[in-house]
């Protein structure tokens, strides 16, 4: 769920680092996609320019039609790739905070997304309004493992992170930790 976890001010303020797209293996991926694909281009334009770009080997040899447009569509469809990642780990999306303050009664969960009108994703409540913390835990081929924070009024609102099912241990050591917190139930375990 969280980079980091701060609790201040005598136990009445607390402070969750949410972990958005700049992970490690975000970063890894977007780096294999983008050689892989400016390997897949180079490759087409080598082809079609009867010239050798590649080091590693010569695609000079190979007939344009079909094998070096193939290979040159599949190195745009890559790099096309790999930009929405670049771009998705440059605008941190998911990454964010929770904040729960006890001097003044309220919370605040903070999120980036998408460019647009709804970039900053806020959510203000009170916390008196918050009736639990819920853990969900579902196993399988899409597994997932998740916290999520029950307000009077409101949908389930997620605290963890997307991406990579945190381990059980972790996810009720957090749990069991903002419940104690708020002062609300633990549910889901």
């Amino acid at each position: 769920m969280t980079g980091s976890t701060t609790v201040n001010k005598g136990d009445r303020l607390l402070h969750q680092n949410v972990l958005g797209s700049r992970r490690f293996s975000n970063y890894w991926w977007a780096t294999i996609v983008t050689m892989g694909a400016t390997g897949f281009l180079l490759a087409g334009l080598s082809s079609y320019l009867k010239v050798n770009l590649l080091i590693v080997t010569d695609p000079s040899q190979l007939v344009f039609v079909p094998q070096g447009l193939v290979m040159g569509l599949y190195g745009t469809a890559g790099l096309l790739l790999a930009s929405y990642l670049w771009l998705a780990i440059l605008l941190d999306l998911g990454g964010g905070y929770n904040d729960f303050n006890k001097e003044t009664g309220y919370l605040k969960i903070f999120r980036w997304g998408f460019p647009g009108k709804n970039r900053r994703i806020e959510i203000d409540s009170r916390i008196q309004d918050v009736q639990s913390v819920r853990i969900e835990i579902k196993e399988g081929i899409n597994p997932r493992r998740a916290l999520y924070l029950r307000v009077k009024g409101r949908r389930d609102i997620p605290l963890t992170r997307v991406g990579q099912p945190l381990p059980l241990s972790e996810l009720e050591t957090q749990g069991a930790e903002l419940a104690r917190f708020l002062e609300v139930p633990l549910e889901g375990l």
